[in-house]
């Protein structure tokens, strides 16, 4: 690696770090804790690469990318930033940085894209827009983990393409919220955003009437492997009439696309028109770190919404963290959002998690491995994945019961269902006595309903 490297950040260790390693790497150095003093080297033609940090104490790194491309068009610009929302990210694109990475941050990887920058010419600058005509960031879209910062670097780079997007992940997730920020902070933010699920492709008239009402902003097919084959057929002509000035595509989805064509319940045509990128939402058990500063990003949302000032105790903070979260980002919002409003203390304490953790299931759904793979193989292999993403850490007490209760309840609603349920076929049919069956019922919480017809 060759070339001079301006590195600001406030961080005397960051900046120590860098310059060994850069030092090390067969680059030149200059290192500061200044914005005015980076400017400065930045118009007297010092460097061939900027690492800045982006909260400096004279300034925001982000407010200077302007600046360092009409001073030297060209020059790469790394930003480094401890604030690692979707925002940070799209700011640090719309603003022409080369690229963007979040604290901490590996610092092999760094060297690659440090290297990269070097040798690669940077494109030609767009015309940029000012932070103020950027969309507000208050998105649950909040992360540290790799995963996370991958997608909001993929999200900045398509957000100005024509390319259709589809989002894929668990319910729960956020996949529509990504759709919307795509919107939100492209150029065709200020046109429509038009959500579009089966209801609207009922009839022959939806998609004229869908593509009145978006123009050319932006089209979202809500959970589009749930529609029906006429509805993915007027998709298919829809996109076929579409001309330059057509509405972007997007689609979400939480099936399995690829697997349903394969299958023959998704069409073909319409698969490859929708996935010109596709952008798969990790679930929480997959970013396990990101649990912490989304649970404090919806405290702070709660308080701002006019709901009382709460803050988690370490205990009930470590609870939160190994909890396994099968609804995702939703399910937390939801419950952080309990919490405040139901306690009364300040500090939320374990306990209090425990109770309302306690009310809900604390694992994902079972899912199958695929055909004739034996319910005890599928169980396993959910269970071994459930104590691996706890990273080493084990999971909340009265694991068990817990798991008693997911696999029991849907039994003895299913065995009711298939007795049209009649309790005294269905303990027969379980192998229990009836009052068990009669205590389990109401121990789970399970509604019975009564048919004729007995199977």
């Amino acid at each position: 690696m060759d070339g001079t490297v301006l590195v600001a950040d406030d961080d005397r260790t960051i900046r120590t770090v860098l310059t060994q390693a850069l030092t090390r790497a067969g680059c030149k150095v200059h290192a500061t804790s200044s914005l005015v003093t980076l400017m400065r080297w930045v118009e007297e033609g010092k460097g061939d690469l900027v690492i800045s940090d982006v909260m400096m104490p004279d300034g925001n790194g982000l407010d200077a990318l302007p600046r360092i491309g009409e001073q030297r068009p060209g020059l790469p610009v790394i930003v480094i930033s401890a604030q690692n929302t979707i925002m940070t990210a799209i700011q640090a694109a719309e603003k022409e940085a080369y690229d963007y990475l979040p604290k901490p941050f590996d610092l092999p990887d760094l060297m690659k894209r440090a290297a990269r920058a070097l040798e690669v010419k940077r494109r030609a600058p767009a015309p940029r827009r000012e932070a103020s005509e950027l969309p507000s960031d208050d998105l649950p879209l909040v992360g540290r983990t790799p995963a996370m910062q991958a997608l909001y670097r993929l999200v900045a780079r398509v957000m100005n393409t024509d390319l259709p997007v589809l989002v894929t992940g668990e319910s729960g997730t956020g996949k529509s919220l990504i759709a919307r920020a795509i919107h939100d902070f492209s150029d065709r933010r200020t046109l429509p955003f038009v959500v579009v699920g089966a209801a609207d492709l009922a009839t022959m008239e939806g998609p004229s009437t869908i593509l009145s009402r978006a123009r050319n902003g932006s089209i979202l097919f809500d959970e589009v492997g749930d529609l029906d084959d006429d509805a993915q057929a007027r998709i298919v002509r829809m996109l076929d009439s579409f001309t330059d000035t057509a509405p972007r595509v997007m689609a979400t989805s939480q099936a399995n696309l690829a697997a349903k064509m394969e299958a023959g319940a998704f069409r073909q045509d319409l698969f490859y028109r929708l996935g010109g990128v596709t952008i798969t939402v990790p679930s929480l058990r997959e970013r396990v770190d990101d649990i912490p500063l989304l649970a404090e990003h919806f405290l702070a949302r709660a308080e701002r919404d006019g709901l009382p000032a709460r803050r988690f105790g370490d205990d009930a903070l470590d609870l939160i963290r190994a909890y396994s979260w099968p609804g995702n980002v939703r399910q937390l919002e939801n419950t952080v959002r309990r919490l405040v409003v139901t306690g009364g203390e300040e500090d939320i304490s374990r306990a209090e998690a425990e109770l309302v953790l306690g009310n809900q299931p604390a694992m994902e759904p079972l899912v199958g491995g695929g055909e004739g793979e034996k319910l005890s193989a599928s169980v396993g292999k959910h269970l071994r994945r459930y104590f691996d993403l706890h990273g080493g850490v084990l999971p909340p007490p009265g694991l068990y019961q817990r798991i008693l209760r997911e696999v029991e309840a849907p039994l003895i609603e299913i065995a009711l269902d298939a007795t049209a349920g009649n309790q005294a076929k269905c303990a027969d049919l379980l192998g229990i006595n009836r009052n068990t069956l009669r205590k389990k019922i109401t121990d789970l919480d399970i509604h019975v309903t009564r048919r004729r017809k007995l199977m």
